[in-house]
């Protein structure tokens, strides 16, 4: 007998839950007069951790698909605008040494690479050849004006938000607009099936809550994928090495500061601090590797780079345990967010997970648990190749290093510790660059080719080039990047300043869609 599959419980809140939750009933909304529901259970003595704060450009299309309002967002979650990263002294560590990983491709991508026609005759930096990005977020600039509509774009761009605010604002929207059932209750223990399903958890304060479909967002703690299935957590620490983060909010100067739009990385002795702009502050933390570094030692680079106004300021430490779970989807239980895994939050990958996540379980809900276990594979071989994916590209950062200056490098370099997968890619774009090759086979590539080229090519990395086989593309190349100029040239002079245009739209709101 066939055992539809209509009440999904998810288990915890945070970005995660909300996330999911509003994902799966912004698709389903359609069938909850037939009696689907989505129920979302978390603590009400559960803090959200709240340090995430940068995010991919997909969360634009996931918050207008699930019906919020960008400009609601900013007013609500003290957001800002993202156009990428800025890496500062990971290549040589000198004063001088940075490049951007932005969120525009290189001009003309889809129809020609054009990173061996820089390779050949490039004297500006890569991204700057290529894509307008570095030189808006230099001027301090916004990526659209007060006049392009809500989730439109002029410069690729995501967010910079405050995950405490984030996480409330989306269970609003969830409760009020999407029809979650929202219960703060503990939860005491799960209840299992005879055949190893979740039957139920049981809450202190609401009872017994059963479910077809149960999401773990308990964090850390996987409560379900963990402590009720037993589904291994698999270490990538012997890749990844930082360990620790020691977190701080700092006060701009003034409320006329410029803000950053784009999260600002820089490498130290044992790891890299992150800097990353909001409307009413700076969020500021060093991710770093405890077997290189003492937490006293990592402190004093910390307050070095916060300056006078930071050396009084509170730190909170968060232990990083860097892998995620062997399965994500056991049995009628899948797991988002942390409790999938956590990886260091070099390039924003812990948002996008759980958005990609949610919406591949909302796109494949099961119709009846007889199908679930063949959609819990195709699931899990999926989210196992993106999480490989993003360890590869986290690691590529380290590799492509030319510093020496300390052990925390030294070790990054070790053959031992590269992935065979990026060992094998490095051997490949010493002869052709990434582009549309092989090694990018899936339709979602979290990381596609243009990322790769903008973090080896600001590195230095060289692939070699034959003149013979550009001669054909030459003057198209020469074509697309004049066109980059004069777009730049057009960007820079037409948008407004970042702080200016938040505060445009927090007083008059953006063009609704």
């Amino acid at each position: 007998m066939q055992r539809p599959t209509k009440k999904i419980v998810i288990v915890g809140g945070g970005t995660a839950g909300w996330l999911t939750a509003g994902v799966i009933a912004a698709k389903h909304r359609s069938r909850m007069p037939g009696g689907f529901s989505v129920t979302l259970v978390e603590s009400p003595n559960t803090p959200i951790i709240g340090v995430g704060e940068g995010t991919w450009p997909t969360l634009r299309t996931t918050l207008a698909r699930i019906g919020v309002s960008e400009t609601d967002f900013f007013r609500e979650c003290d957001a800002a605008f993202k156009q990428g990263a800025k890496f500062a002294r990971w290549t040589t560590g000198a004063p001088d040494d940075a490049y951007y990983h932005p969120l525009m491709l290189p001009q003309s991508f889809a129809q020609l690479n054009l990173a061996p026609h820089w390779l050949a005759n490039g004297e500006s930096s890569f991204c700057d050849a290529v894509c307008p990005q570095g030189r808006i977020c230099d001027d301090g600039l916004a990526p659209k004006t007060i006049a392009t509509p809500e989730f439109e774009a002029l410069a690729n761009y995501a967010y910079h938000l405050d995950a405490g605010k984030f996480a409330p604002f989306l269970q609003r929207h969830c409760t009020q607009k999407l029809g979650v059932r929202h219960v703060l209750a503990d939860v005491q223990r799960v209840e299992m099936t005879d055949d190893g399903d979740i039957k139920s958890v049981v809450t202190e304060q609401a009872g017994e809550i059963e479910g077809d479909l149960f999401v773990d967002c308990t964090g850390f703690k996987a409560l379900l994928i963990g402590e009720a299935l037993g589904v291994p957590f698999k270490d990538c620490s012997d890749v990844l090495f930082c360990d620790t983060a020691l977190a701080v909010q700092l006060p701009y100067e003034s409320e006329t500061s410029a803000i950053a739009s784009h999260t600002i990385s820089t490498a130290q002795s044992a790891g890299w601090i992150w800097d990353i702009g909001l409307p009413t502050r700076r969020g500021i933390g060093y991710v770093y590797s405890s077997d290189h570094t003492s937490g006293d030692e990592a402190e004093q680079e910390l307050r070095a780079y916060l300056g006078a106004a930071g050396k009084d300021l509170p730190l909170r430490k968060i232990p990083i345990r860097s892998g995620h779970r062997e399965t994500f989807w056991k049995r009628n239980c899948v797991a988002v967010g942390l409790a999938a895994g956590f990886l260091e939050p070099l390039e924003a990958s812990a948002i996008v997970l759980i958005e990609l996540s949610a919406k591949l379980i909302a796109e494949q809900m099961p119709a009846c648990r007889e199908v679930m276990d063949a959609i819990a594979r195709r699931f899990n071989a999926t989210t196992d190749y993106r999480w490989g994916r993003i360890i590869d590209f986290l690691k590529l950062h380290y590799v492509l290093t030319q510093r020496t200056d300390s052990a925390f490098w030294q070790d990054n370099l070790r053959p031992e510790t590269i992935p065979e997968r990026l060992q094998e890619l490095l051997l490949l774009w010493k002869y052709q660059g990434p582009w549309f090759h092989d090694e990018f086979d899936r339709v979602e590539e979290v990381f596609p080719p243009a990322s790769y080229q903008y973090v080896l090519y600001g590195m230095g990395f060289r692939t070699e080039v034959e003149s013979e086989a550009l001669a054909g593309d030459a003057s198209l190349a020469a074509r697309a990047m004049r066109e980059n100029a004069a777009q730049t040239q057009r960007l820079r002079a037409g948008l407004p300043r970042h702080r200016d245009l938040i505060r445009k739209i927090v007083d008059h709101g953006l063009q609704p869609v």
